[in-house]
């Protein structure tokens, strides 16, 4: 007897990511978004995989902070970035930092060790 699975497309689907880059102006106006931006992120399943942390440009022009959130799909970045929710928390830093923020999809085909 031979079994096997059958993934669902989504099993498939490639993760999505935001990358955000941030230099603080009023520390207490991030501090105020970060306390709200926490219930979006978690209502959408994201997951840090870089927040803050100690960092080296070496090209470019670097910002003061950087940031890694991992979703599901990229779908479900842009819903985040897009929804009523997190729409007030980013009002809350409004004049607090400068931001740049992307939302990208992941790869998973072959790579340089292949």
């Amino acid at each position: 007897m031979i079994f096997w699975r059958v993934e669902d497309e989504e099993d498939n689907m490639p993760k999505g990511y935001w990358i955000g880059r941030l230099d603080v102006i009023k520390p207490e106006g991030v501090q105020a978004y970060g306390v709200a931006v926490a219930e979006v992120l978690r209502k959408y399943g994201a997951k840090y995989l870089v927040r803050g942390g100690t960092f080296e440009a070496v090209e470019g022009k670097a910002r003061g902070r950087n940031i890694v959130l991992e979703f599901k799909d990229q779908a479900t970045a842009l819903a985040c970035y897009h929804s009523p929710e997190y729409a007030k928390a980013k009002a809350l830093r409004a004049g607090a930092a400068d931001f740049d923020i992307i939302v990208i999809e992941g790869y998973d085909g072959p790579q340089p060790t292949d």
